[in-house]
């Protein structure tokens, strides 16, 4: 029977004006030092966040997500950054910012998948209804 370990998680979020504090969730990051695991998943659901401010630049916005799951590979592509050991690059990439690119607070959990972990956070808190679940009568 495989073995429990603790991971972090932080839900990424775009807000769009940061004195509204609107915003919409658009990936996860998850860091487990037991596994040595650094990962994030990014879904942009841009019609969602164009009907928070239409004036945003999209681009923009994609540019500075794509970040994210470089700094959490590491190595050379991701900059001075991706250098540092995996628990300090989570702890950068959670870091309070007041940014139209920001995290939640980081949240701790037990399991023994990390990729399940990372599809079930993406379906229950960044995915349109995809926690919803249909009951058949």
């Amino acid at each position: 029977m495989p073995s429990h370990f603790t991971y972090d998680y932080a839900i990424i979020r775009v807000v769009p004006k940061v004195e509204r504090e609107e915003f919409i969730n658009v990936g996860v990051i998850v860091s487990c030092g037991v596994k040595r695991f650094l990962d994030a998943r990014i879904e942009l659901d841009e019609s969602r966040l164009l009907a928070l401010d239409p004036t945003l630049d999209i681009e923009m916005i994609r540019e500075h997500l794509a970040v994210i799951p470089k700094i959490c590979q590491g190595g050379a592509q991701a900059g001075a950054i991706g250098q540092l050991p995996h628990r300090e690059r989570f702890h950068w990439l959670v870091a309070p910012r007041s940014t139209i690119i920001q995290t939640s607070k980081v949240h701790t959990g037990l399991c023994q998948d990390l990729q399940a972990v990372l599809e079930h956070l993406m379906n229950r808190m960044v995915r349109k209804n995809a926690h919803v679940e249909t009951v058949h009568s």
